[in-house]
């Protein structure tokens, strides 16, 4: 009887060459279906060189990856190591792959962002930017994984949203950001809420409202901005969320400002090998943008006008760029 993970009988000090990506592939989708038969199906092979294929991997190794009995395939432990270890392998190789075509061409700035977060002032960004001499084109990818775009090299910058207080940011490793600008936090009520006339409210008036749902991560709900809103029209739920998002409400939703509850952050996250010219370029850009963009005076007019925010007068702006800060550590 073989222990899991016993050798297969590799002579010992006999190196083992490299290993191919559609070994990797095929042995992920085995691993993945315990099934010879879809994985074959999912791999558009037949099953007989799946299964010879997987044998020789593992003589080449010389460990066992799967147990297989008659009526079921399991990994061995072996064989669960080698299937994290194989997906890296393969994210890095599409990874490569990517930022070598993206180099290839005439290059544009790919900025990821979530649909509803700081629309209006993105759209104000790109065409500020695209006014800057020699300014490469920018291309704005919609996606809910704006830090993994920018990781896995299909996007340059993400603008990207938090709560918290100044230095409480936290996110994702591995990025380096810049805050340009925060928005006052409101609460989205139906229009015949009992606070909906409220000129301002506190974070304790809306936690214990039964209708109320915490929004987690705060800048990364599982369901679309429009689909939050649509559901807060209906009476199912209000949330607390950036002013931003009152740009898209419509006469069924109110959106009072929550006096006490932290401001939703925007930020500019990039990896490190985006050209510091470009990325610098962007970031001033954006934050002079901000900055014009949201004076006290058109952001009282906007948000009343449009939306219907009560925007109490002796508190300011809801719009307010700090100064610049830049930062290793990154934010969602």
């Amino acid at each position: 009887m073989r222990d899991e993970g016993a050798d297969l009988g590799r002579p010992a000090g006999r190196a083992m060459g490299r290993l191919e990506t559609r070994e990797l592939e095929y042995f992920v989708a085995v691993a993945e279906e315990l099934h010879f038969g879809r994985a074959a199906e999912r791999l558009g092979i037949a099953q007989p060189p799946l299964s010879r294929a997987i044998g020789r991997l593992e003589r080449r190794m010389g460990v066992q990856l799967l147990r297989r009995t008659s009526r079921r395939v399991d990994l061995t432990a072996a064989g669960a190591v080698f299937l994290t270890e194989s997906r890296k392998a393969l994210t890095a190789v599409d990874i490569a792959v990517s930022r070598a075509q993206r180099s290839g061409r005439p290059h544009k700035l790919v900025v990821a962002a979530r649909r509803g977060t700081g629309a209006e002032l993105l759209a104000g960004v790109r065409r500020a930017y695209r006014r800057r001499p020699g300014a490469p084109e920018i291309e704005v990818v919609f996606t809910r994984d704006q830090a993994g775009l920018v990781r896995n090299g299909a996007a340059d910058v993400a603008l990207m949203c938090g709560h918290g207080g100044r230095g409480g940011l936290d996110g994702p490793d591995g990025l380096e950001f810049s805050e340009f600008t925060e928005a006052q936090t409101v609460v989205l009520l139906p229009a015949d809420h009992l606070l909906a006339d409220e000129p301002a409210v506190s974070v304790a008036d809306v936690v214990k409202d039964e209708l109320f749902r915490r929004l987690e991560p705060a800048d990364a709900p599982t369901i679309a901005v429009d689909e939050i809103i649509d559901r807060v029209a209906m009476g199912e739920l209000i949330v607390m969320m950036g002013v931003s998002a009152t740009d898209r409400i419509g006469s069924a939703v109110v959106a009072v400002p929550v006096l006490d509850a932290p401001p939703t952050r925007l930020v500019l996250s990039w990896r490190g090998g985006v050209p510091a010219a470009t990325r610098e370029a962007f970031v001033r850009t954006a934050q002079s943008v901000a900055e014009g963009v949201w004076t006290p005076r058109e952001t009282g007019a906007r948000v009343r006008q449009a939306t219907g925010v009560r925007v109490p007068q002796t508190k300011g702006p809801s719009w307010v760029a700090p100064p610049s800060t830049t930062s290793s550590k990154p934010v969602m």
